[in-house]
This record gives structure tokens, C-alpha cells and sequence, in this order.
């Protein structure tokens, strides 16, 4: 998979095929990029990969290898696919799904050949999305067309560069698993990454250290989304290739598939656990919120009801009664501590106030303050002891008996060139 960031962008994708024209019509993307073939011959006694500048440079290899791997990156000549496809046979309806980049994932089987249709990982301009990656299998060629430069089999290539494993010894069916195990196989970074981004998420939502969460939330759930997308239908093709009987896959081959496939089940209960915890963070965040909203109605509610009183006091002295109509009229106005009485008064009320509020629970240090002052005030404080922590320098006791170090653990060797699944 492509490095890069992610940004909060969908991918969206048109079919470029010509309304009204003729099934098996190939139509290019003027926008493509152009094809660039790049060849690898193999067998039991070597491998050749020739430089490849017309698809004529390809006919001499056909006969003179056990097995012939075009992979084709761009998709934007169609003179070139269907010089491809005269050369290796290939059906015009399977070359127009190559063209339309948009396809699902599906397997088509013809009479000389065999076809199917994967999504691969990737990022392209910052953001994550899925290539498409066809790919035909017969007798003795292994035939992949790419939508652009990069892709995830490295390994394969040196694998058949350095004789490890099968491939070498095996045919093309081999090799077409090869290529499907390994796209299953550069998902697992991508679920990596998505658990990574929601831990990531959880800790900043239950902190309260970020405002704009939502976003974050809604990418890597759409992340997830497209993931599944392309997962759910690989499923039928792997499932397909090895339950299915066929004579362009051994029976060897398709143990390898069966075991691909529990793979890409494995990956699609991950996506489906992430995509719950997404969901779940989602309403972790708007408890957050409605909570964090709740203590500030809480806290203007406090200080609502202690000024109720207060404004009922000072609304009393502030009615003018004509003292000199009456002895009854406020008599308090004329004494010399009239004022400091009134203040007094004021200043009584809403210290019962919040007496009573602390007493009934209803007032906290969290209330009025904010979740980083009240964690400012405690730092002060030393951290409480871990449990099985040493005791303090001062009060620990001499060891009576120095144990010696056991062995470290070291890991144990792994197959050079093995895959995820352990397989050759």
C-alpha cells in the first residue's frame, strides 16, 4: 500500500464506458496513465525478466517458459489491451471490465482461461481508497493489469527472483493465488491502522482534549466502509476458486485458496468489530458532550439559585416607603449598620446555600472548575503508589538473598519469504 495521510474526501468513480455501443467494447481513459509491460519467465531452472517494449516482444516467450507473468501498469491505450488480448486469447467482455475500473470484485470463468477481479489497498492523493486489479490465468501465463504503478507484490517478485517456496516449481494457478493472497494479505496493515486511529480516538474522547472529534470519527468509519466493500464480494471469488472444480486449478492449489479464504473472513469480522467500535465511539463522544453540557447548566443553575435570594433581598431595600409617613416604613434605613446588615445578610444566605448544595451532592470541585484546573490543582499532590511498587530509598529493606537473572526470551526463527499466512 501507498504511503500518505488521510483526508476526510471520498473517492468517486465514473464508468467510462460509450453509452450505445457494442458489448465488448474497449474504451480508454484519455486520463490514464499509459501502459508500461514488464515480463517474468520462470520455471524449475531459472527466471528471465526481459525488457518488454511492444507487446510483439512478448511472443517468444510464451513457448519457452513453464510459465509467463505480463503485468501491465496503466490502462490508458486500449490499442495495447487488445493487442493483449489477440496475443493471449482473452475475451472482449473480460478486457472491457478491465478497462471500467469501477468493477467489484468477481470471477468470470471461459473456456481458455480464467478471470477475476480484485480490489487492492491503497492512498492516493492523501486519502485511502482501492485499486483495481484484473487479472487472467491459463494454461501457461499469468496476465495482470493494474491502474497505476506500485502494488503489493514485492515479495512475489522476490520470491521467484531468489527460487523460494512453490512459485517456481508450480504453474500459473499457483502464482494466481500467490497474487490473491497477497492483496488479501495488505489488508491487514490497513486494519491495523484503522484499530490504531480508533484507540487513538477513545483515549482524546474520554480525555477531553479535542473539540472536533466527529470528523476523525466519520473517516475512519467511511475507511472501514470501503474496506468492507471490497472485502465482501472477495470472499465469493476465493470461496469460489477453491470449492469449485476447474482445470486451470489443481488441487493442491485450491487447499491454498481455502486457506485464503478463511483469511479474508478473518479480515471482514475485524472490519465489522471495528466499524461497532466506531459506532460505539460515536455515542461515547455525544455522552461526552451531553454530559460536559449538563455540568454547565448545572453549574448556572447553582448560580441562578443563590442570586434568587439575594435579588429578593435587595429588592426589598430597594422599595422608597416614606420613613417619615410611618415608623414602620424600613426602619433599618436609618440605623447606622443598616448597610453592613443588609450585606450580611446577603453574604449568610448564600454560604447556607452552598453548604446545602455540598451537603446534598450537589456541588463538587468538578463542577466549578474545569477538567485541566482541577487536574492542575492535583498535581501537586504525589501520585498514589502502584501496586508492587518498591517502597521508598529510605525504608526499604537490604535483599537477604540475591537472586541471579533468568535467560532473556528471544524470538524464534521465522521462514525467510514465508507470507502472513505462514504459507510457501
Amino acid at each position: 500500500m501507498r504511503e500518505g495521510s488521510h483526508r476526510p474526501r471520498r473517492e468517486r468513480r465514473r464508468r467510462r464506458e460509450t453509452i450505445g455501443v457494442p458489448p465488448g467494447t474497449v474504451v480508454a481513459d484519455p486520463a490514464a496513465p499509459r501502459p508500461v509491460i514488464q515480463a517474468i519467465a520462470y520455471g524449475p531452472d531459472g527466471v528471465a525478466e526481459p525488457p518488454i517494449g511492444r507487446v510483439d516482444d512478448l511472443s517468444p516467450l510464451l513457448g519457452r517458459w513453464p510459465v509467463l507473468w505480463v503485468n501491465v501498469d496503466g490502462l490508458g491505450d486500449a490499442a495495447v489491451l487488445e493487442q493483449l488480448g489477440a496475443l493471449f486469447g482473452l475475451h472482449r467482455l473480460a478486457l472491457e471490465d478491465v478497462i471500467n475500473v469501477s468493477q467489484r470484485a468477481k470471477l468470470e470463468r471461459y473456456a481458455e482461461h480464467v478471470f477475476f477481479v480484485a480490489r487492492m489497498p491503497d492512498v492516493l492523493g492523501g486519502r485511502f481508497c482501492t485499486e483495481q486489479l484484473s487479472v487472467f490465468f491459463g494454461a501457461r501465463f499469468v496476465l495482470t493489469f493494474q491502474e497505476r504503478a506500485g502494488d503489493c507484490f514485492d515479495s512475489i517478485r522476490r520470491r521467484l527472483r531468489q527460487g523460494k517456496g512453490r512459485l517456481r516449481t508450480s504453474g500459473p494457478d499457483y502464482l494466481a493465488y500467490a497474487l490473491l493472497d497477497g492483496v488479501v494479505d495488505a489488508y491487514y496493515p490497513v486494519a491495523e491502522e484503522c484499530s490504531e486511529r480508533l484507540d487513538a480516538l477513545e483515549d482524546e474522547i474520554l480525555a477531553g482534549s479535542r473539540a472536533d472529534t466527529v470528523t476523525p470519527i466519520h473517516t475512519v468509519r467511511r475507511d472501514l466502509l470501503t474496506v468492507r466493500r471490497a472485502l465482501w464480494p472477495l470472499r465469493e471469488v476465493v470461496g469460489s476458486m477453491g470449492r469449485d472444480t476447474d482445470v486451470l486449478v489443481g488441487a493442491e492449489t485450491r487447499i491454498y485458496l481455502r486457506d485464503c479464504y478463511d483469511h479474508v473472513v478473518e479480515l471482514i469480522d475485524l472490519v465489522e468489530n471495528y466499524r461497532d467500535i466506531g459506532a460505539g465511539l460515536m455515542e461515547v463522544y455525544l455522552s461526552v458532550v451531553s454530559n460536559r453540557m449538563n455540568e454547565i447548566m448545572k453549574v448556572l443553575t447553582i448560580i441562578a439559585t443563590i442570586f434568587i435570594p439575594l435579588t429578593f433581598i435587595s429588592s426589598i431595600y430597594g422599595m422608597n416607603f416614606d420613613r417619615s409617613a410611618s415608623p414602620w416604613n424600613m426602619p433599618e434605613l436609618g440605623w447606622a449598620w443598616g448597610y453592613p446588615f443588609a450585606m450580611g445578610l446577603m453574604l449568610v444566605t448564600a454560604i447556607a446555600l452552598l453548604l446545602y448544595f455540598r451537603r446534598r451532592g450537589w456541588l463538587s470541585r468538578s463542577v466549578l472548575l474545569p477538567p485541566k484546573l482541577v487536574a492542575f490543582a492535583q498535581a501537586g499532590a504525589p501520585p498514589p503508589a502502584a501496586a508492587g511498587a518498591p517502597p521508598p530509598a529510605a525504608t526499604r529493606a537490604p535483599p537477604s538473598v540475591a537472586t541471579a537473572p533468568g535467560p532473556a526470551a528471544t524470538p524464534g526463527p521465522t521462514p525467510d519469504g514465508a507470507g502472513t499466512n505462514g504459507g510457501p
